[in-house]
């Protein structure tokens, strides 16, 4: 089977426009989830994890993208354009192909009666726009699949690359912050008042963040210009087939999701330094979650959540995430679950609660998602 390579990536967040720049904070303990008053979001105050505008309007200078596009679409081609910056694919190839995660898409522009405006409300107008930008001759696959997006289109990402008829994945993700969206996840109660505490015992909910994230895959080991060579070995999608919203009460479809990610790695659950769960901050997803790594026998691995850090951004959150494991494992560090004090999940899981620097060679990324689905994959150095 033909090895798929991490060639290179971006992260844009409230914690910055660059993966170097939000790792480092990750590392600083800091966190971008802040209470918002800003009516345009919500009728009350709600904390959210949100871009800085400043920023965002000069890296758009920048890149000299015009205002034609939608917020997310510029957030997309900035973050895209970062990451080429570091590899040496060539977006032009028919050997390369675009995949864009995303839940939303351009959601902010619901309500608008302009043609042209609700045509750009189809995902597929999103990724051909994105595809189009970069002068890319194939058509782009879109995948929009609940929270568990951004981890799917990686998986997908490499069973593309095993086919060999592609030798470069450029993989994007991004959702954007609405009242629209944030009205939804209030009408389930499941939005904390405060910056969400995964697997505590206190936690009451999620916190909303907007974001993007570009991970390069490439078989062609001619594409890599770094020294740390970063691998995706294994990858699966299963479903709980249980509710519509709520997460399975016994964990057995992201066990499943997980068993068979290890099934395709070859390798056995001893083998797993670190997970970065999906740990959302709701009282369901947490346990569920909990009891899955308790059936793969993984609740002595360090496990932490990100979205206390900059909350959970949704079609981008897989792929951010999986980002910060991949530097994770290149730095042998691991970033502690913000607003983490005290366990509050039904298993001893072994949670985070402070950065700690330790050798780590192979790690597992997992998510969760309406709709009963799961997804996982698994990064290792190359030794």
């Amino acid at each position: 089977m033909k090895e798929v390579y991490i060639s290179s990536d971006n992260i844009i967040c409230s914690l910055g426009f660059n993966t170097k720049e939000v790792f480092e904070n990750l590392k600083k303990n800091i966190s971008g989830v802040q209470l918002n008053s800003d009516r345009k979001y919500s009728p009350s105050d709600v904390p959210l994890s949100l871009i800085n505008e400043t920023a965002f309007a000069k890296e758009c200078e920048n890149c000299k993208i015009d205002h034609s596009f939608t917020k997310l679409e510029k957030l997309l081609i900035i973050s895209i354009s970062e990451a080429i910056n570091k590899s040496a694919i060539d977006l032009s190839s028919p050997k390369t192909l675009f995949i864009v995660s995303t839940t939303k898409g351009n959601i902010d522009l619901l309500g608008k009666n302009e043609e042209v405006i609700n045509d750009q409300l189809y995902l597929w107008e999103t990724a051909a726009t994105i595809q189009k930008y970069f002068k890319n001759p194939n058509l782009p696959i879109v995948v929009s699949n609940a929270c568990i997006s951004g981890v799917v289109a990686i998986v997908n990402g490499m069973r593309f690359l095993q086919t060999d008829k592609y030798e470069n994945i450029v993989i994007c993700g991004g959702d954007i912050m609405t009242e629209f969206v944030i009205s939804g996840f209030q009408s389930f109660k499941a939005i904390s008042p405060t910056i969400c505490r995964p697997f505590d015992n206190s936690r009451d909910g999620i916190s909303l963040g907007e974001g993007a994230g570009t991970i390069i895959l490439t078989s062609n080991i001619q594409n890599l210009n770094e020294e740390s060579k970063v691998k995706v070995i294994g990858g699966a999608v299963s479903n709980d087939a249980n509710h519509i919203s709520g997460p399975s009460r016994t964990g057995d479809g992201l066990h499943y999701s997980i068993k068979k990610s290890i099934e395709e790695a070859q390798i056995k659950e001893s083998d797993i330094d670190h997970i970065l769960a999906h740990g959302t901050a709701t009282p369901y997803n947490d346990e569920m979650e909990a009891k899955a790594f308790a059936l793969a026998n993984l609740l002595e691995v360090p496990t932490n959540s990100l979205k206390g850090f900059f909350g959970h951004t949704l079609g981008a959150a897989g792929i951010i995430e999986s980002i910060i494991g991949v530097h994770s494992l290149k730095e042998n560090v691991m970033i502690n679950t913000f607003g983490f004090e005290n366990l509050g999940v039904t298993e001893n899981l072994n949670v985070i609660n402070k950065l700690t620097y330790k050798p780590i060679n192979t790690i597992l990324k997992t998510a969760s998602g309406f709709g009963g689905c799961n997804a996982s994959v698994i990064f290792t150095k190359e030794t």
